[in-house]
């Protein structure tokens, strides 16, 4: 007798498609043995083999639970057996996310980020000084990077000095005689993170002020 061929699209929708349907067979089997000693040990092998079907669950926090959580899944949240972690509820999976909250409006300079307008708030609230001002060259230096990256070309200091005051509103002022340095031919534009050095600066003030 020939054997009949299913397509995916004639047998059931996998709950967790990454560990394919062998492993929903496997746990349909586990949930059919009648002891619950027995039924518990098999389904606990039955994670071992999830694990190793899915490797990536390594990089994840607690990815020992979230493999029985993942089998609880598989059967449809229908299984009795003794797990090492509370069972997952239903409601949990039917949940969406939560919104991530978008900031309002427009960015004013796309090519520095949105980053750059709440440092500016930030240094706005500084009292003018020697803090303030080593705030505001971190940041210049770090504009100009992002510049660069953006941009490929040259830029003056002068440029960038104008676009901190505009993008603040006026709200920061660049000191007269700020200069920025030259570039090292060596230079790294790689997309730098937004290390400015404002907590080191902070503290150095604190140590001069003691």
């Amino acid at each position: 007798m020939e054997e009949k061929l299913y397509y995916n699209t004639e047998v059931e929708k996998l709950a967790m498609p990454e560990y394919g349907r062998n492993i929903l067979k496997m746990v349909e089997q586990v949930r059919e043995i009648p002891d619950r000693k027995k039924r518990s040990e098999q389904a606990a092998a039955v994670v071992k083999a999830m694990e190793i079907l899915n490797p990536q669950v390594h990089q994840q926090d607690n990815y020992e639970q979230k493999l029985w959580d993942h089998l609880y899944m598989i059967a449809g949240y229908d299984l009795d057996i003794d797990s090492p972690y509370p069972a997952p509820l239903p409601e949990a999976a039917a949940t969406p996310p939560e919104r991530i909250p978008l900031p309002p409006g427009p960015m004013k300079a796309r090519h520095y980020g949105r980053n750059i307008e709440s440092i500016l708030d930030l240094i706005a609230t500084e009292p003018d000084g020697e803090l303030k001002t080593a705030m505001i060259h971190s940041l210049a230096v770090y504009m100009r990077q992002q510049y660069l990256i953006w941009n490929k070309d040259s830029v003056s200091d002068a440029t960038i000095f104008q676009d901190i005051e505009k993008l603040s509103e006026g709200k920061v002022k660049v000191p007269e005689g700020m200069e920025l340095g030259q570039i090292s031919m060596d230079a790294n534009f790689s997309r730098p993170g937004l290390n400015l050095g404002f907590g080191r600066n902070r503290s150095r003030s604190r140590k001069r002020k003691k």
